[in-house]
């Protein structure tokens, strides 16, 4: 691990020198890639030198050590026993800087959220998770935009698609995939008995044009007149878009603007994500056909989280973690659940490597 983490660093310092150089600053594209790269590597680079310094130090306080001053050796002793414990914290962390990166991650992403069983509370809690998730961007800095929806006449959502548009978007909320629980009373319960029901959602990463090329023979494009909220044009204009790709069968479909050729693009933006997310399954599963880690694979029959109103508490059951703060997450604050997330898989990743 040495050897490449030293490695890593001289790649890192050549980049630097680069970056300098007058004839790299001229070439607007060569700067801008070198800069993405070098800023890939810092992380790395700057872990592997805070372990440098931590060895240096031990090696320090030992020579101490075997000297003759006692207070001194004292000191050294205790510092040493905080020393070898980040050793092995910094080791750690070096592990996973090094851990193969998922190609998808620095991309924006496609979320689709759809009501499952509960009737219309669970359209409710539907919109109740689109909120969260659009609030949780808002604190990223990411930009929110609605692709598709289907609004029932009391604020839920039989569905919506939305885009989180934002650098990194994808490697924070690609572990949300998967069945959300609510248990609650509903607003329109008389009896005040606790109601459960469940939404459905699904995290893709927004492909570009470079990541999946479409042939346009493949597809089967159909328009119709909008239905439900959209104005007065939703009688008159066929602008609602419906798209198959004939080799998958995927269907796509949007009706939210008064333009069709909006719509289109719109759809196609969700085809692409699909269709991009499938490829990268193809691949995984020929790496690993065990592969049981829900990664983003699209795999969404397991039951992921519980969010418990009478209890304030919000459960992952993948990692077991139990938080008794559901307003607090429900207002968008989601990384104390999402950092225990990513270093879990991380941790079952480096157990396979290991």
């Amino acid at each position: 691990m040495l050897d490449r983490l030293a490695a890593i660093e001289e790649k890192y310092e050549k980049l630097t020198e680069r970056l300098s150089d007058p004839e790299t600053v001229r070439d607007m594209g060569l700067f801008m890639r070198l800069s993405k790269e070098q800023c890939d590597l810092r992380p790395i680079v700057e872990k592997y030198r805070e372990y440098r310094e931590i060895l240096r130090s031990i090696e320090e306080d030992e020579e101490v050590l075997a000297s003759g001053d006692r207070e001194l050796k004292i000191l050294a002793e205790e510092e040493l026993a905080t020393l070898r414990r980040r050793k092995t914290e910094v080791e750690e962390e070096l592990k996973i800087l090094l851990l193969p990166k998922d190609p998808r991650d620095e991309k924006s992403v496609i979320m689709e959220i759809r009501a499952g069983t509960g009737g219309e509370e669970a359209a409710l809690f539907a919109a109740d998770l689109f909120k969260m998730y659009s609030r949780y961007a808002e604190q990223k800095g990411w930009r929110v935009e609605v692709i598709e929806s289907r609004p029932t006449g009391l604020g839920g959502f039989k569905e919506i698609t939305v885009s989180i548009q934002g650098r990194g978007a994808y490697s924070r909320l690609k572990y949300e995939s998967g069945v959300h629980r609510v248990q609650r009373v509903p607003e329109t319960e008389t009896s005040g008995r606790i109601h459960t029901s469940a939404a459905t959602v699904a995290v893709l990463p927004e492909a570009e044009e470079i990541d999946v090329r479409i042939d346009e023979k493949d597809l089967k494009t159909d328009t119709y007149r909008a239905s439900g909220a959209g104005g007065q044009h939703v009688n008159k204009v066929s602008s609602a878009v419906r798209i198959t790709h004939i080799p998958t069968g995927i269907v796509v479909q949007c009706q939210d603007e008064r333009s069709q050729h909006k719509n289109r693009e719109k759809a196609m933006r969700i085809l692409r994500s699909r269709l991009y997310e499938l490829k990268m399954e193809e691949q995984e599963r020929e790496i690993s056909e065990a592969r049981k880690a829900q990664v983003g694979s699209g795999d969404r029959s397991e039951r992921i989280r519980t969010y418990n109103f009478p209890q304030n508490r919000v459960t992952d059951h993948r990692i077991g973690l139990t938080l008794q703060k559901l307003t607090h997450v429900l207002e968008g604050n989601l990384d104390e659940i999402l950092d225990a997330l990513i270093t879990h898989y991380q941790t079952e990743k480096l157990r396979k490597v290991a």
